[in-house]
């Protein structure tokens, strides 16, 4: 069976071979870039890749910086290679993940952190992802999960003292029906590694902050200034529950009174300020209440510790060659 695999690699290669022929030197032929076992990854994979991950097309990347192009590339081919290695593994072992099992566990996800659907959406589109997005990434966890407790012995153990460490280091984070209301200007940074645009960023922020403090309207220097969602409105986010937040902008408001507004947040893609509104008080929720949620972060994070430690393993007795 295994020659017969390596006999259709080789025809495979060869098919890719030919087509490059037609034109040399064009840089988009699909030409295959790794071996991985049994399987390829072609240059449209890895184009592809790179884009999903750092939101910019290799030839982006290439003309803003030619290190930066060099380094991220081989980056996101080892992510490939990895990924090959596991989904060979899981093809294997016959592990599959139905569409019913993926969305049993974002249904979970949304009930441990009493979100509604829209409540998750916002929250992926402040990280930068799609619904599509990250309902395929829940199935590649799930896969990895199967996989994980399919490989190691031992299973993995989440002991109770470490889901009530975890509560009292997060327990501000643990609110329920507590909520704010949100203003921000933002301001984009279009190439986040170019250290003048860095600069003269930083420089209006530090600007905006000290028209703030001198008394001026946020609304007006939000129309004025900002990039972001609600830019004509005055930057007028809304209302959201407390939980729905990120973690540092939390910490953030905490220590803000009503109508205060934060030093300079710096964000992947810019800088941000924000201004908090009004603030409603809600109750703490007990660690009974939180403890399911809990224990699936800290169960996610085994997970993944573990399938590192393991898929560093694989890799090691894995054939793999890289062609550029």
């Amino acid at each position: 069976m295994r020659f017969k695999r390596l006999i259709g690699l080789c025809l495979f290669l060869v098919s890719i071979a030919f087509g490059c022929l037609t034109d040399v030197a064009a840089e988009t032929c699909n030409r295959v870039v790794a071996i991985v076992n049994d399987n390829v990854i072609t240059l449209y994979e890895l184009n592809r890749k790179i884009k999903e991950v750092t939101g910019r097309t290799p030839v982006d990347l290439k003309q803003r910086s030619q290190n930066t192009f060099l380094n991220t590339r081989r980056q996101v081919l080892d992510l490939l290679i990895d990924e090959k290695i596991s989904q060979g593994k899981i093809k294997e072992l016959g592990i599959e993940v139905t569409q019913k099992q993926v969305e049993r566990a974002v249904e979970k996800v949304k009930e441990n952190n009493r979100w509604t659907h829209e409540d998750l959406v916002y929250k992926l589109e402040m990280e930068g992802l799609t619904y599509d997005q990250y309902v395929a990434k829940m199935k590649d966890n799930l896969e990895r999960v199967e996989l994980i407790n399919y490989e190691v012995k031992s299973k993995i153990i989440i002991r109770e003292e470490k889901i009530q460490q975890y509560y009292d280091k997060h327990i501000d984070e643990f609110s329920s029906g507590g909520s704010v209301h949100l203003a921000s200007i933002f301001l984009v940074s279009k190439d986040p590694g170019n250290e003048q645009e860095k600069e003269e960023l930083v420089a209006r922020g530090k600007y905006i902050l000290d028209e703030l403090r001198k008394g001026k309207d946020f609304g007006t220097l939000a129309v004025e200034y900002s990039q972001g969602p609600m830019a004509g409105e005055g930057g007028d986010l809304g209302v959201f529950k407390t939980n729905q937040l990120e973690p540092e902008i939390r910490q953030i408001l905490q220590g803000l009174p009503i109508g205060g507004f934060s030093k300079l947040i710096v964000r992947p893609n810019g800088l941000q300020i924000i201004k908090l509104i009004d603030r409603q008080g809600g109750k703490r929720k007990t660690l009974d209440d939180v403890r399911d949620a809990i224990y699936d972060i800290l169960y996610q994070a085994e997970v993944n510790k573990t399938y590192n430690s393991w898929i560093k393993t694989l890799r090691e007795n894995s054939y793999t060659k890289i062609i550029f």
